[in-house]
């Protein structure tokens, strides 16, 4: 069972920026990608950007040009670095490990935080 925690969450003004951090508890296969999720009040969850097994990287529009993500090489730690920040990028931020396809199904089998909140005030 592969242990997943996220840490950096907290509370920023808009145009601020914060950094999270996701480390998986062991070695996870070659063929896992790592990626970034995100769930505000009333709505679904939603993807954020990931790291596929092959290194290739992807965003969801809503934070293109604002967010990077990021994974230290041979270690299972991932980052996202968000800046100018926006108030309607309040959510609690999940990272999540498993097969590619978990990015486009997150309800496919893979492991998951348990969430890190970021409020960002206008």
């Amino acid at each position: 069972q592969v242990q997943v925690s996220e840490s950096g969450g907290g509370s920023v003004q808009a145009g601020g920026s914060l950094r999270l951090s996701c480390v998986a508890s062991e070695h996870t296969y070659s063929g896992y990608c790592m990626a970034w999720f995100r769930q505000a009040p009333g709505k679904k969850r939603e993807g954020v950007a990931v790291v596929r097994s092959d290194g290739r990287i992807s965003y969801e529009d809503p934070v293109k040009g604002r967010f990077t993500v990021s994974k230290e090489n041979g270690k299972n730690i991932l980052y996202l670095q968000m800046n100018n920040l926006k108030p309607e990028d309040t959510a609690v931020y999940y990272c999540a490990v498993g097969p590619d396809r978990l990015w486009d199904y997150p309800r496919s089998p893979g492991f998951w935080g348990e969430g890190t909140q970021v409020t960002v005030s206008s």
